[in-house]
């Protein structure tokens, strides 16, 4: 009997591509698509992710392309806009755009954006994206919401959009964006540090009662979980290969009470006083415990990794299974995802070329 996902259609996967050189970009977006995966996410850590995205997009037929995430503070959504626009006319209408709020460490930190209240920001964004994509090639009425106000005086009508709405998804790591996803947004984007607990018995519900509260039903909104992924018949190796990026999300203060709402408070302190004295997560990972890295990552050989995600395939549209990044040399990075892609092919019925 096929296996099926939440809204009783197949299963599908996704995967995490790397910004690399033109022939490696090239071959591994051509991989994934061969091995049988839905589409690629590129992530936004500093440079933009539509980079990336448009490059695969000229040598693949059928992979989906997702920006996974677009922080939406690092741009105007007029420029978000067009790049999403310009991308889906690229792709033949390929694209799902990922957008996120991030963190005031990054938003102000790192790309100088003025203090925002981050929900109101995105909502803000993703309402001046539609606007814009909307009305564009007729000719853009003044937008003026809290954040982004423009009257387009100058603006001269654009080409047709390739299709009429992109699909908008939103990532969420707490309750509020997962309600604010459920009411506005074509997709929610589950953090990857979304153990499964968290995402069945605390996330789930909330998503749920807003759909209904909104009139919406479940197949109305995609839903894309994120497990960090360490295939290794090694599962000791696994767990250690992946203590860093569990420690690289304690770190960060403004992840606190998530940490403490699955008991790990003080582990999180210790990586946050770790990085203020030392930037060097190897000095500070040592605060996270083997049991801590497997509430988050689903570690060891293919077959127990498959029990660990199966119940996720309850609540998801699709899986992108993510390798642990966070201080690991980049050939190690390649040989969790290779796993990944054996792993899919394995699940999908597809022929690893």
């Amino acid at each position: 009997m096929t296996k099926t996902n939440a809204v009783g259609k197949d299963r599908q996967f996704w995967a995490v591509l790397p910004v690399l050189p033109a022939g490696e970009l090239a071959g591994l977006a051509q991989q994934y698509e061969s091995l049988g995966f839905e589409g690629v996410f590129a992530t936004q850590v500093y440079g933009p992710p539509f980079i990336p995205l448009a490059a695969a997009s000229t040598v693949t037929e059928n992979l989906k392309l997702g920006t996974g995430i677009a922080i939406a503070a690092a741009r105007s959504p007029m420029e978000t806009a067009m790049a999403a626009l310009d991308l889906d006319r690229i792709s033949e209408g390929r694209l799902l755009l990922g957008l996120g709020s991030s963190i005031a460490s990054w938003t102000s930190g790192i790309f100088g954006t003025p203090d925002i209240k981050p929900l109101t920001h995105l909502r803000d964004t993703i309402a001046a994206i539609r606007h814009i994509e909307a009305g564009a090639h007729r000719g853009l009425d003044p937008y003026e919401g809290t954040y982004f106000k423009a009257n387009f005086e100058a603006m001269l009508q654009t080409a047709p959009p390739y299709r009429e709405k992109i699909p908008i998804l939103v990532a969420a790591m707490r309750e509020k964006i997962v309600r604010m996803g459920a009411e506005i947004a074509d997709g929610i984007i589950g953090h990857a540090m979304w153990s499964v607990d968290w995402t069945i018995n605390q996330m789930v519900p909330i998503f749920l009662e807003e759909l209904e509260n909104h009139g919406r039903k479940r197949e109305d909104v995609m839903v894309s979980i994120w497990p960090w992924v360490a295939i290794n018949d090694d599962k000791a190796q696994a767990i250690e290969d992946a203590r860093g990026s569990i420690a690289y999300y304690a770190s960060a203060r403004q992840y606190e009470s998530f940490f403490a709402d699955h008991g790990f408070l003080e582990e999180a302190k210790a990586c946050q006083a770790g990085i203020e004295k030392d930037r060097d997560i190897t000095t500070f990972q040592h605060n996270v415990h083997d049991r801590m890295v497997e509430t988050f990552v689903a570690t060891g050989s293919m077959e127990e990794v498959a029990e660990i995600l199966e119940p996720l395939w309850g609540v998801a549209d699709h899986l992108c299974p993510a390798p642990p990044l966070w201080n690991l040399p980049p050939e190690k990075v390649q040989e969790y995802s290779a796993r990944i892609g054996m792993f899919v092919a394995q699940q999908t019925g597809a022929t690893p070329g």
